[in-house]
């Protein structure tokens, strides 16, 4: 029987800001179809690590795989198409506040394909569809709540159809059945469209309720120190940090009040 490719493979990845590594020899394979989390505490590298899996900066050192296309040395068309394998939900939304719902999921139809007008309308109104937007295609973002916000970033993130796409902080900001209920959007858009997520978050609630397995970032060694299923990890990691982020247990010398 043989194994699919991993649709995400990382090999010995420095990653960082001009001299200054943040992120040492990190390797992790993320499969297809997989809910996938990156997790740490502040200053871990979580973010630092999501800017190199898109593009934004290169490695240091390193490779990032994307369905099989080396992002850290492809160039050109070829690396243009890489990219638009991929989908990217940030953290605030980043909609743009003077485009109405649906023109936001236009954009990057626009942008990037030479389809006919009557068919990017019809696009970006299927993907708000999908995330439940259907009725506010025509709201402005401001206009919306921010749990609508971050679908309608999500079904842009979708426009292109992308294999994979990458969600920062996705609940944050969120009350706890706006975020429960984006953790239900997320597992349906998997199980039915079977799209691969990497998922950046802190919220153990939704890492528990949706990610298939997990990287924990370390500040202090700027290395991975845990992979594996979330609730595993919880209950049988012997690694002091890995336990007491899973446990919500406070760090040692630190006193509560």
């Amino acid at each position: 029987m043989s194994v699919e490719p991993a649709v995400i493979r990382v090999e010995h990845l420095t990653a960082g800001y001009a001299d200054r590594a943040l992120l040492e020899d990190l390797s992790f394979e993320v499969q297809r179809g997989e809910v996938f989390a990156i997790l740490g505490g502040s200053g871990s590298g979580k973010s630092t690590l999501l800017k190199h899996l898109i593009g934004l900066f290169p490695p240091m050192s390193g490779h990032i795989w994307l369905d099989g296309i080396d992002i850290a040395t492809v160039q050109g068309a070829a690396r243009l198409l890489a990219l638009r394998r991929i989908g990217v939900a940030y953290q605030s939304g980043a909609l743009f506040g003077s485009l109405t719902l649906a023109q936001n999921v236009r954009f990057p139809l626009e942008e990037y394909t030479e389809l006919p007008d009557e068919a990017i309308e019809l696009i970006a109104r299927m993907k708000l569809d999908l995330v439940g937007l259907r009725d506010f295609a025509d709201s402005l973002p401001a206009e919306v709540s921010g749990g609508m916000q971050k679908r309608a970033a999500i079904a842009r993130a979708m426009a292109l159809d992308p294999a994979i796409v990458f969600l920062d902080e996705p609940s944050a900001g969120l009350d706890p059945v706006t975020s429960a209920g984006l953790d239900q959007l997320i597992l349906r858009l998997k199980q039915g469209l079977g799209i691969t997520f990497v998922v950046v978050t802190h919220e153990l609630p939704s890492i528990f309720a949706i990610a298939d397995r997990v990287i924990m970032l370390d500040r202090q060694s700027r290395s991975i120190v845990a992979e594996g299923r979330p609730q595993e990890l919880r209950d049988h990691s012997d690694i002091p940090v890995v336990h007491q982020f899973f446990n919500r247990q406070p760090a040692a010398g630190v006193e509560a009040g």
